[in-house]
């Protein structure tokens, strides 16, 4: 695995898309692990420029349907990941179980492939992002939530998803599959850019309000 620790071609999603919602998880304890993730030591997002930009397309959207963009994670260090792996090491460390994975024993979260051991989010490009009602004035019903572990959280699941729900699974999925992200089937809330700038490059540098990106 080729890991770098240049912070060079990231930037600040804040400054590219000023008015983007951050709620960063790995940042706080609500997150699967219950505690702050290595590497996460400001709840900031940072991106290549390049995804960056194209999302700023995709905000520039929503606004127009009366969504703001909000982002539960986006760059993720390698150390990030490599906390996920020493954390599924401890079979009795399942304090979050109810909240993320209530259906599924801590193993089958790796061996089912609901977590990784190299994420396409140290790439850079990646984001997981969901949309703000402004006219409600709330996160819309996506029907689960973020990073719950199960098949509620499957692109195409219908289940027992409301009209509304899936609806505004398609809004959020229109958005970005036609600004030129793709999704991941496994969560509706995971994105990719197309043509990524460092497909096979790990990024492993700390997310930090004492850097300049």
């Amino acid at each position: 695995m080729n890991i770098s620790k240049d912070s060079s071609s990231f930037v600040l999603l804040t400054d590219i898309v000023p008015d983007i919602l951050l709620d960063i998880r790995y940042y706080s304890t609500f997150n699967f692990v219950g505690e702050r993730i290595r590497g996460y030591e400001a709840p900031l997002a940072l991106l290549t420029e390049q995804a960056a930009l194209v999302l700023k397309s995709v905000a520039q959207k929503a606004c127009e349907k009366g969504y703001r963009l909000l982002i539960y994670d986006a760059y993720r260090p390698q150390r990030a990941v490599d906390h996920f792996q020493e954390w599924g090491d401890l079979p009795t460390d399942i304090r979050m179980k109810r909240y993320f994975y209530p259906n599924r024993s801590k193993s089958e979260l790796f061996d089912q492939g609901f977590i990784m051991r190299k994420s396409a989010h140290s790439r850079g490009s990646t984001v997981d992002i969901s949309l703000f009602d402004m006219n409600k004035g709330q996160i819309v019903d996506m029907g689960s939530n973020f990073d719950f572990f199960g098949q509620r959280s499957f692109a195409d699941y219908t289940g027992c998803l409301s009209d509304e729900q899936l609806a505004n699974r398609q809004t959020l999925r229109d958005l970005m599959v036609t600004h030129d992200f793709h999704p991941l089937k496994e969560e509706w809330w995971h994105f990719t850019l197309n043509n990524e700038p460092f497909p096979e490059t790990y990024f492993d540098f700390p997310i930090t309000l004492s850097k300049k990106y």
